[in-house]
């Protein structure tokens, strides 16, 4: 893999905890390098209906990481895998 990690973060416009996780990942850059991709479900019926209340939903590949919250110590575990 070339490049730092790329995350995934589904989330939607109105969802206040997905700004809250999108701002404690950006808090994190500074100990890891990783790229963050921002879906928004809504634009996706698919991925509407299967993730629908569990935005924000945090993915490493096709992994889910975590949900609702930020889960530093899972997180750091997968971009351990990285280095």
């Amino acid at each position: 893999m070339s490049g730092p990690p790329r995350l995934t973060l589904l989330s939607r416009a109105y969802c206040h905890l997905c700004d809250d996780m999108l701002a404690a990942l950006q808090k994190l850059r500074g100990e890891h390098a990783f790229d963050v991709d921002l879906v928004d479900i809504d634009a996706d019926p698919g991925l509407a209906q299967k993730y629908n209340e569990l935005v924000p939903v945090l993915l490493g590949g096709e992994a889910e990481i975590c949900h609702y919250f930020l889960d530093e110590p899972k997180l750091r575990e997968y971009l351990g895998r990285f280095r």
